[in-house]
């Protein structure tokens, strides 16, 4: 199991709100969390399966930016 972080642009709770179906949804994801009290806003993604390119996929979809964290 690998874990993917990235800087994100989801201030607050309903910010995690919109993102919660699709991130949910996709397939690979066994696991995420949002870090809004993070100056970073700090996503991290737990997946053996998926790229950084399909979060970042993901979360454009409904307007929001992934920066990978390396």
């Amino acid at each position: 199991m690998k874990s993917l972080l990235f800087k994100t642009n989801l201030n607050c709770a309903s910010c995690v709100r919109m993102v919660r179906a699709e991130l949910d949804g996709l397939s690979g994801v066994e696991a995420w969390d949002v870090r809004t009290e993070s100056p970073d806003k700090l996503l991290t993604v737990t997946s053996d399966s998926l790229r950084i390119s399909d979060i970042q996929e993901a979360l454009a979809k409904l307007g929001f930016e992934a920066i990978p964290v390396v």
